[in-house]
This record gives C-alpha cells, sequence and structure tokens, in this order.
C-alpha cells in the first residue's frame, strides 16, 4: 500500500491581506480624493445595530462634506501605512512573505474617478511600494476595487448605479495596468463582489436613499461591475504579458440546518446565491437557476447589445476568495442566532466562535476549496483568512496569541488535505497580517495581525509596531512550507 502524503506545492504563495482604506490613513494627501470609505463613522459597540454597521445616507454624508458632523472617519486615519510602509513591509519579509495582497485606492489614481487624466503623485506612490516589494522579493497581489468607489462617481452617477462607472474603471484599470506592468503580475477586480447586493454603498458606492427600487438598483450596480472586470481582464491581458486576473468571493458555505429535504433544498439554494458571482466570472454567463429568483424578487437587469458576448469572451484565470465561517440554512430558522462575515447565521452547536461570534469551522475551508474546484477547475487563491480576537499586551510588551496560532494551523491543515484532494491551489495570505481598522465596524480592537499596531478604537496610540507570538509562528510555517504547524 502506498502511503500519501498531503503537502503543498513548493511554488506555493505565503503572504497576508489588506485593504489601502483599512490601511493607508493620509486621505488627503498627494492629491487623493475622498471614497466611499471615508464616510464611514466609527459607531461604538454598544451604539451599532445592524442598521448602521456598513450603509451611510446621503444625510450623513451631506453632514460630512458640510462640516456639520463630528462623527470620527477610522478609514481616513488607518495605521498609517501611507508614511510608514517600508517598515511595515520590512516586517512581512522578516515572516518570509512571498506574496502580499493590498489594493490600489482608485481616488488616489483619479481623485474623481471620473477625472480623465490620473494623478501623478499617487501613481507615485505605488511605484514606491511596489519597488520596496521586490526589494524584499514578495509578490504584490493587487485588488482594482477594495470597497474605496470615488465619491465623484457616488455623487455623479450614485456609484455604480451608472453605467458610465464602466468606462471610468476600465480607464483606471489600463492606466494602472500600463504603469505597473512590469511589477505586477497578479490582480483581482472586485474584492468579495457578493457584498455589492448586502451593503450596495460598501460594495458600490451606492446611495440606496437615492433609488426608487434599491433592490433593482444593487443588481444593476453588480451587472455593471461584471462587464467592468471582464473588460478589465481583456485590458490586462493586452497589455501585461502573462498577467493575470482573478475574481474575488467571500465564500459563504452553508450547510442544511437538519437532514430535513426542505432545509438540504435551502442550503442548495443559499449556496447558489453565493457561487452565481463566480458562475458569472468564471463560466462568462448568468446561471440558469437566476431566472427564477429575479422573477421573484422582480429583478430585470438592463443589458445593452454584447453585454453576453463580453462576458463570455473574458473570463477570469484564477479564483480568489475570503472564507471565515460556514453557515447554516434552514426553512424554518428558529434559534440561537450568530455573527459572521457579511451575513449572521443559527448556531452550529458542533463549532465554536470567535470574540466577535463568527463560527470557527477549518474542515469547512477543506469543503469549500473542494466545492469550488469541483465547479470550476481553476486555480484558486485564499486571498483573505484570519480570527478577529482582543489581544492583550503584557507588561513586557509581548503579546500572546495562541488562540490565533490555533485558529490558523487548522485551517493551514485542512488547506493541506484539499491539496492533498487534488484542490489546485495557488497560496494562502491571511487577513490581516497587521493589525488595522475593521471593515465591518471601523474599530481598532477587533485585531487580526502578526504584527500589533499601537492604537486604539478611538484614534488613540503611539502606531509603533511590534511582534506577536504568531509572527514567529507564521514565519516557521513558511520557512517549512506549511509543514510546522
Amino acid at each position: 500500500m502506498t502511503h500519501f502524503k498531503a503537502q503543498f506545492p513548493k511554488n506555493f504563495y505565503w503572504g497576508g491581506a489588506t485593504a489601502a482604506n483599512q490601511i493607508e490613513g493620509g486621505y488627503d494627501e498627494g492629491g487623493k480624493g475622498l471614497s466611499a470609505a471615508d464616510f464611514v463613522e466609527y459607531i461604538p459597540k454598544d451604539q451599532r445595530t445592524k442598521d448602521n454597521a456598513m450603509e451611510i445616507t446621503s444625510e450623513q454624508i451631506r453632514k460630512s462634506l458640510s462640516g456639520e458632523s463630528t462623527a470620527r472617519h477610522p478609514k481616513r486615519e488607518g495605521i498609517d501605512f501611507y508614511h510608514r510602509y517600508k517598515e511595515d513591509i520590512a516586517l512581512l519579509a522578516e515572516m518570509g512573505f512571498t506574496a502580499f495582497r493590498l489594493s490600489i485606492h482608485w481616488a488616489r489614481i483619479f481623485p474623481n474617478g471620473y477625472d480623465e487624466t490620473p494623478n501623478e503623485p499617487g501613481l507615485q506612490f505605488y511605484d514606491n511600494v511596489f519597488d520596496e516589494l521586490a526589494k524584499h522579493n514578495i509578490e504584490p497581489v493587487v485588488t482594482l476595487s477594495h470597497y474605496e468607489t470615488p465619491y465623484g462617481l457616488t455623487e455623479k452617477y450614485n456609484g455604480w448605479v451608472g453605467r458610465e462607472t464602466v468606462d471610468h474603471f476600465v480607464r483606471y484599470a489600463e492606466t494602472v495596468f500600463a504603469r505597473y506592468k512590469d511589477k505586477v503580475k497578479f490582480w483581482i477586480t472586485f474584492n468579495e463582489i457578493n457584498m455589492i447586493t448586502i451593503s450596495p454603498y460598501t460594495g458600490g458606492g451606492i446611495l440606496s436613499d437615492q433609488e426608487k427600487d434599491p433592490v433593482q438598483a444593487k443588481y444593476q450596480g453588480l451587472h455593471h461591475q461584471f462587464l467592468a472586470s471582464s473588460l478589465a481582464t481583456k485590458k490586462l491581458h493586452e497589455i501585461v504579458p502573462g498577467g493575470k486576473m482573478g475574481c474575488m468571493l467571500a465564500r459563504m458555505s452553508h450547510y442544511p440546518n437538519t437532514s430535513n429535504p426542505i432545509d438540504v433544498l435551502k442550503a442548495q439554494q443559499d449556496n447558489q446565491n453565493n457561487l452565481f458571482y463566480t458562475d458569472v466570472h468564471a463560466r462568462g454567463e448568468y446561471p440558469k437557476y437566476l431566472d427564477r429568483y429575479f422573477a421573484k424578487n422582480n429583478i430585470e437587469i438592463v443589458k445593452e447589445a454584447g453585454d453576453d458576448d463580453i462576458l463570455k469572451k473574458y473570463p477570469v484565470d484564477y479564483i480568489s476568495m475570503s472564507y471565515y465561517v460556514s453557515m447554516l440554512s434552514s426553512d424554518s430558522p428558529e434559534g440561537e442566532v450568530t455573527a459572521g462575515n457579511l451575513m449572521n447565521s443559527l448556531k452550529n452547536p458542533y463549532l465554536e466562535a470567535s470574540d466577535w461570534g463568527w463560527q470557527i469551522d477549518p474542515v469547512g475551508l477543506r469543503v469549500a476549496l473542494n466545492d469550488m474546484y469541483d465547479r470550476y477547475q481553476l486555480p484558486i487563491f485564499i486571498v483573505e483568512n484570519g480570527l478577529g480576537a482582543y489581544d492583550k499586551v503584557e507588561e513586557d510588551g509581548s503579546i500572546h496569541d495562541d488562540y490565533r496560532i490555533d485558529y490558523l494551523s487548522k485551517h493551514i491543515e485542512q488547506m493541506k488535505e484539499a491539496v492533498g484532494d487534488g484542490v489546485d491551489l495557488m497560496g494562502y495570505l491571511s487577513w490581516a497580517p497587521i493589525d488595522l481598522i475593521s471593515m465591518s465596524t471601523s474599530e481598532m480592537s477587533k485585531r487580526y495581525g502578526f504584527v500589533y499596531v499601537d492604537k486604539d478604537d478611538e484614534g488613540g496610540g503611539t502606531l509603533e509596531r511590534s511582534r506577536k507570538d504568531s509572527f514567529f509562528w507564521y514565519k516557521k510555517v513558511i520557512e517549512s512550507n506549511g509543514e510546522n504547524l
């Protein structure tokens, strides 16, 4: 009998992932314009509800622009990567990173989104960042749009509702492809593209209170993002020889809550509603199962001649995904509810949960990877996975985050098993290698990093960086190509 041992390929990418709006700061420096993220307010946990977590209203923006608002906007501050990128990249290099995912802040390149010419200081900033990564032999994986729709496009077209935004995005993509063609090989169009149907403002710069039919508007905006992704993929292949374009999905695997066939059917439908985004990106067409969903919800996508041909002709080269939680589906959802990435779920009695109530399911990652690869037969890149937790700084400055090491090691082990199952897995980029502003809550206390940043929820702190126990652990993981967990 032949002994089989699952292991990662030798060219496997190890690293971490971030977003410009959560790390950079410098929101009004270097000619940068305002973006959707710059209006997100910090709301203390005891005042937070599901209604004010991520969506922004026209009135909030008006008050912010007029100076009437006294709210803090933590994503304007980030963790000052804008000025500290050399220091931060050196820390990533010390861990042995071979890849680092970051996003380009669209409004740094085209301050209003619709400008005719790009902003040179913004282009130069990313030149500097990519050069610094190259100095340390770290491959950049660059997201074109990570919840950073320029506010000018919201003001003029209500973000992605307007078809005009497609052309502005393609101009932006073409500009950065041409500028960085010798520095960046791996690209991603939209971060967690399913966000636009969950929080249209976050995912697409769409103010729902400006729309007579908000549901129709968000799916129309999604269609425009699909088009923009395909056209950007076309441009990448024309401009960057060997360039690879990926899509990105917040993968939310659903299990049936019971063995009742009705729950099994509900789980199948919920999984379809999550996977249809990658169906369009990878297969180049809307799946037939959406016909019933669109009819039931009175959604009618407005298309122009040639749209379907564009989607079909320019699919993505690989699929990237975030994975944090699995979910339960029930036709009669009664019972304890727990939090999760983008959506809540019934509590799974077989799983533990994080400090924020997110259910921890390492085996679910193996299931998700196998399902995804069976479905598309395309390379898969895990570009987000991590544990948000409270970290305690000891008197000697040390941070003992064994809970983070436990979480990550169990997920990496299941990734390895998925590779053994035959999944073509490109790499693993943890979220986030350095503490940053939380996307969903704008907190600083929800920490993911191997590197601690001295900053609190109210914006106080020195911003000094320090290494957690997980920093040294991850260094060993990378050195051993995932064998030493």
